[in-house]
């Protein structure tokens, strides 16, 4: 077998390094194929919390027309 013909000629020392290089990639791979939970922050690149975390639910609205006066609306439920 050409794998075990591999480790054979390898002292202890690559075949530690090979191990380390081999469970890296091992985590690399777990982590990038596993589902993440949705984060409202990480995932919006936004710095505020998400309604549900928040305490008091508020809203900002923003209007703007042509020929009209922009308005911000910010309601505080």
């Amino acid at each position: 077998m050409f794998i075990s013909e591999y480790v054979a000629g390898m002292d202890w020392q690559q075949i530690t390094a090979l191990g380390i290089v081999a469970v890296t990639a091992g985590f690399f791979l777990r982590s990038k194929l596993r589902r993440r939970k949705f984060s409202f922050e990480h995932d919006t690149h936004c710095g505020c919390s998400s309604p549900a975390q928040s305490g008091s639910k508020s809203s900002i609205v923003f209007k703007a027309r042509k020929g009209q006066r922009p308005e911000i609306v910010v309601k505080m439920k």
